[in-house]
């Protein structure tokens, strides 16, 4: 008895493959839109916004003055940090993206620890001043300082996997995937904030959750709703000589439906 029950489950499972075709498991919609790739590895794809291309600041305004253009120094296409006018921001304002940024810290530079060619990147600026989520910018190639404030951090909250540092004078590259926080109608946090960081095309953010904004002093925490936010380069009060960037592009990530 045992054996024919056994036989009639074995011959129904095999039914059961047998009626099954490898179109059951095959989509065809949504189809991905067509994106030509850039000419090289940190050129910009056609769907990018080019956020600076050597050429000019008007993609970027005063973090202290939203209705003034920015006013760092542009030359020889590369955009150098004017530490007395402050940071900068985009225009524009973003949700959850892919950033591609190159910059360099002077051949020259001096000083130490977090004063050696300090600047960041905040993927999402929430206010004037250093409001937001930084991922930092030093010079780490043979400068010590906190783990969680070396270059390729998310600044006092998350140690790069690894340090892929190049020496001062070289340039040197950050490609980021932003998830962007997402708040409730009544401003409460559903849903962190992730990134994911190439540094010089090394991982050293896996998918990192942020606890909330970047903070100086004190524990980081979501304290603020908001929604798609503006980009900001930070002009950082150190001594040192300022460090600059290049080939500044994002593109818009949307979920298909």
């Amino acid at each position: 008895m045992k054996k024919l029950v056994l036989l009639a489950l074995v011959f129904f499972i095999a039914q059961q493959g047998f009626s099954q075709k490898h179109e059951d498991t095959e989509v065809y919609t949504p189809v991905p839109p067509k994106v030509t790739p850039g000419k090289d590895c940190g050129g910009p794809p056609s769907d990018a916004v080019v956020l600076f291309d050597g050429k000019n600041l008007n993609q970027w305004v005063l973090t202290s003055d939203t209705t003034k253009t920015a006013d760092w120094i542009v030359k020889d296409n590369i955009l150098t940090v004017n530490k007395q006018s402050g940071n900068i921001q985009t225009k524009e304002r973003f949700n959850n993206y892919q950033l591609h940024i190159e910059w360099r810290i002077p051949a020259d530079i001096d000083g130490s620890g977090q004063a050696r060619g300090n600047s960041g990147v905040f993927l999402a600026s929430i206010g004037k001043g250093d409001a937001g989520y930084e991922l930092q910018v030093l010079d780490n190639y043979e400068n010590k300082t906190y783990t969680n404030g070396q270059a390729g951090s998310i600044y006092k909250q998350g140690i790069p996997l690894v340090n892929p540092s190049r020496k001062p004078g070289e340039w040197q590259s950050y490609d980021v995937i932003w998830t962007a926080p997402v708040f409730d109608a009544s401003g409460k946090l559903s849903t962190p904030a992730y990134a994911t960081v190439f540094f010089n095309g090394v991982l050293v953010q896996d998918h990192f959750e942020l606890k909330g904004p970047t903070k100086y002093i004190g524990q980081p925490s979501y304290d603020t709703a908001h929604g798609p936010s503006p980009i900001k380069l930070q002009a950082h009060g150190d001594k040192s000589k300022p460090i600059s960037y290049r080939n500044i592009w994002i593109r818009e990530v949307v979920q298909p439906k």
